[in-house]
């Protein structure tokens, strides 16, 4: 009972959105593969099954033309009696062998069908190269001689070879219109050749058919990760967005309920407790800004809003909003113009010039921190240069990926500075500053008008 109900919660658990896009997946390259393989068994069953009706007509009409020239060689004598010393004595019927058999006079006047042990049999051949039994002999001629027309079936010999059976109905002589036919010539033809080489073409045709199915369900996997890839990595996106605002938001939270704790114990100064609930508040605004930020960078939905900017008067009036707190900022820039979107840029360079605020110093002295914007060819860069104890040499290589700073904060700015110059065309590059601190330089192009797509 307990392995039946962990069975029955195993099947009733919801999938992940992520699993449920790769089933689709799975149920795509499914479709594909099986549309692909109706297509390619019906073409590979119209291909053989038009193989051997080909085959078969071809050899109905070689029977045919040699039953009709032995029929010129067939004679009547004054009674009316079949005379086939001339069929035998120019053509013989050993090999293909030619069977002649005839409708006994009664029957041939009553308007009936005629039954195969009706006939008889003027003529068998002794020793022929192909031997059938009787009954398929006669069976063939009824068939000839009831449809008055020629017919062909196939048969095997008394050895269990394949052979091919052709009647050929015969009248008369100066017979009316309406007469039935006299009897009926039958002759065989081997066609064990004929099948091998059809059986060959049959394997070829479904040995191609299943490997172009494996190539086609090859071809539909690629296919259907080239169309679900979209799908996965929003929902890649979407979880690390949730993960970080987890992450983020987790530590202040925290701090806030303490912080109220200890306000209804009356612990701590109301005052105090104001300020600094505050202050958090200010810090989660700025993080949740900063997530938001990201996620519309990373899912493409933030759309870049360029126009010709005065990057330097930009950066002249980021630095003086900065909350410098006793730090000294120093800006040397001189004219630059690029097609940015003003909003990302502002938050880009506000973003590196809060890292280097926060990390560029030592703890207990005042940052010194530098900002430089010079045109450089067909960019302008942004160099933003602390005094600080610099990078440490293990966070340099993944320093714009998020949770990376290198610090106890989040990394979010450095990331979205980096996604913000990617979207331009840009570049973000970290590197050890003349005075032993860090040096992030930003780059933007100059001129072209930066796609959205980037």
């Amino acid at each position: 009972m307990t392995g039946a109900v962990r069975l029955w919660s195993r099947r009733s658990r919801p999938l992940t959105p992520t699993a449920r896009v790769r089933r689709l997946r799975r149920r795509i390259t499914l479709l594909f593969a099986l549309t692909s393989a109706v297509g390619l068994v019906a073409m590979a069953a119209w291909a053989v099954r038009g193989d051997d009706v080909r085959w078969r007509d071809q050899l109905d009409r070689t029977m045919s033309a040699d039953t009709n020239w032995a029929l010129g060689l067939l004679e009547t004598d004054e009674d009316g009696r079949l005379d086939a010393g001339v069929l035998l004595d120019t053509a013989g019927t050993a090999c293909p062998p030619l069977h002649l058999l005839s409708v006994p006079p009664d029957a041939a006047q009553e308007a009936r069908r005629i039954a195969p042990a009706d006939l008889v049999v003027e003529h068998t051949p002794r020793g022929p190269c192909l031997t059938v039994d009787g009954p398929a002999v006669r069976r063939a001629a009824a068939a000839a001689v009831n449809a008055d027309e020629e017919r062909s079936l196939d048969g095997v010999t008394t050895t269990g070879e394949p052979v091919r059976l052709f009647a050929l109905p015969f009248y008369p002589p100066e017979a009316e219109e309406d007469a039935r036919p006299q009897g009926a010539l039958v002759t065989l033809a081997d066609t064990a050749a004929q099948q091998v080489v059809h059986r060959r073409l049959a394997w070829r045709v479904t040995g191609g058919c299943a490997l172009l199915v494996c190539l086609s369900a090859l071809v539909g996997h690629l296919l259907s990760g080239r169309a679900v890839r979209p799908a996965l990595e929003a929902l890649d996106r979407q979880e690390s967005f949730l993960a970080d605002a987890a992450h983020d938001l987790r530590t202040p939270a925290a701090s806030l309920r303490t912080l109220a704790e200890t306000a209804l114990r009356g612990d701590t100064d109301s005052t105090d407790v104001h300020r600094r609930t505050l202050r958090l508040a200010e810090g989660m605004g700025s993080l949740v800004d900063g997530l938001l930020t990201r996620a519309r960078l990373m899912s493409g939905t933030a759309v870049l809003a360029v126009e010709p900017l005065r990057l330097d008067q930009l950066v002249e009036a980021v630095v003086e909003d900065a909350p410098t707190g006793g730090h000294r900022v120093t800006v040397e820039a001189g004219e630059a113009v690029v097609v940015a979107d003003p909003d990302l840029v502002r938050r880009a360079v506000a973003n590196l010039v809060g890292n280097a605020l926060v990390h560029g110093h030592a703890p207990g002295d005042p940052a010194e921190v530098e900002v430089t914007v010079a045109v450089d060819g067909a960019s302008t860069t942004v160099t933003v240069e602390d005094a600080g104890p610099g990078l440490p040499p293990e966070v340099v290589g993944a320093l714009f990926d998020r949770f990376r700073s290198g610090s106890r904060s989040t990394g979010l700015g450095l990331s979205i500075a980096s996604w913000v110059a990617h979207a331009h065309g840009g570049s973000l590059t970290a590197g050890p500053g003349r005075r032993g601190g860090a040096r992030f330089v930003l780059r933007l192009p100059n001129g072209e008008r930066p796609s959205a797509d980037n």
